[in-house]
């Protein structure tokens, strides 16, 4: 089942993001096949304000067990983090 998982970042913390980006990268490229896409959000500068990920995983509690343990939420980025199924229907 995919997920799409989406993080928004607390105000002011984009040097947090910085200084763990590498490790959350590192993370989400170990995912191999199951990830399908990810990136940041951008705001109206272009900086990095939240994330979008959509992932394949075979359960709830293992979307919400991976969100848990990223990188960026260790180091207390995020504001909000809102993990939903999702299906892919277009394009075909």
């Amino acid at each position: 089942m995919l997920y799409h998982i989406l993080c928004k970042d607390k105000p002011g913390h984009l040097q947090t993001r910085l200084d763990n980006r590498e490790a959350h990268l590192a993370v989400v490229n170990a995912l191999g096949d199951r990830l399908f896409a990810a990136g940041p959000l951008l705001n109206e500068h272009d900086e990095m304000v939240g994330s979008v990920l959509i992932i394949d995983f075979d359960s709830d509690e293992s979307a919400a067990a991976f969100c848990a343990a990223d990188p960026y939420a260790q180091a207390g980025l995020f504001e909000d983090v809102a993990i939903t199924r999702w299906r892919k229907t277009l394009p075909n």
